[in-house]
């Protein structure tokens, strides 16, 4: 994501045509949406990645209906909107963005907040230390905040001040549900740092550097095998076999929504296997506990 390296891809010459139009009936739809929500409808919010999904259900419940740009997947990196889902933004009330330099938020989301002036964008990313990498010249931030549950906590606070400011009425059912929420990120946290500790483990190799956050949080070193979004050259690969055999590395770590091609080829060279883990999937408390079980394990292989 935002520290991939990859390039931002604009909407294409269709979509912005597309765009043009739905421009000219966006303020229509913003001016019936309040009205439509006091007759019992529910609040429209957007989000970029499934975890923000589940973050925004489980604190609106069922006063929120949540539109998800980025669907299973989709890579955030390249992702292109089309048409129809331009038209459902149009009737948000909230945007919630990632906010922490994710591409797909860098090339859409003025675009985005254009449909509809009166839409509240909320920055999950509010409140977060950002890691920052790349050269000194080309700093970038890496986007991947939500893959640490103590983050997590901090974007799920943003979600409910921003459904408080929109919708007072419901206000205190938005803390209830908030509170109850982090109080089970808090459990996840606890768990995964005790895990981490019992396991031994002190650094992964993953192909695609999305767990920065998450290495941080639990004394973790992150090793990967992806620099900059692109992919390992055959010297780059002879390191990395080199470096995972010295410190008994056996499990290279991939994600479904990326190419596990390298990842393999380095776990053939040291007898070792590739995990898949996904750092996007929207059963957030689930999959982090998944997550957390795979990284203590490879530390006794």
């Amino acid at each position: 994501m935002g520290s991939s390296g990859k390039n931002i891809v604009a909407p294409s010459s269709f979509v912005a045509a597309a765009f043009a139009v739905l421009l000219v009936v966006a303020s229509a739809a913003g001016c019936t949406e309040v009205a439509d929500r006091q007759d019992g409808g529910k609040i429209v919010v957007a989000v970029t990645i499934p975890p923000e999904q589940e973050f925004v259900e489980r604190v609106g419940g069922d006063h929120v209906q949540t539109l998800l740009l980025v669907p299973p997947g989709a890579d955030p990196h390249t992702y292109e909107l089309p048409p129809g889902v331009l038209a459902d933004v149009a009737e948000a009330e909230i945007y919630a963005i990632v906010g922490s330099g994710i591409e797909f938020e860098l090339a859409w989301k003025d675009r985005i907040t254009a449909l509809n002036r009166d839409m509240l964008v909320v920055n999950c990313s509010r409140g977060i230390d950002l890691i920052t990498t790349g050269e000194r010249d080309h700093p970038r931030t890496d986007p991947h905040i939500w893959l640490s549950p103590r983050n997590a906590k901090i974007m799920v606070e943003n979600i409910c001040q921003g459904l408080m400011e929109v919708d007072p009425e419901n206000a205190d059912e938005y803390r209830r549900n908030a509170d109850v929420y982090q109080e089970e990120l808090d459990l996840l946290d606890s768990e995964i740092a005790e895990a981490l500790a019992e396991s031994g483990v002190e650094k992964i190799m993953v192909y695609h550097s999305s767990w920065a956050y998450f290495a941080r949080d639990y004394g973790l070193i992150e090793i990967a095998i992806e620099n900059e979004g692109k992919e390992p050259s055959p010297r780059d690969l002879e390191r990395l076999i080199a470096q995972a055999k010295k410190e008994n590395i056996k499990v290279i770590f991939a994600s479904p929504e990326y190419s596990t091609r390298s990842a393999e080829v380095i776990a053939d060279e040291i007898g070792g296997t590739v995990v898949l883990v996904s750092p996007l999937a929207k059963d957030y408390l689930v999959n982090m506990r998944n997550v957390a079980a795979a990284f203590a394990r490879s530390g006794s292989s």
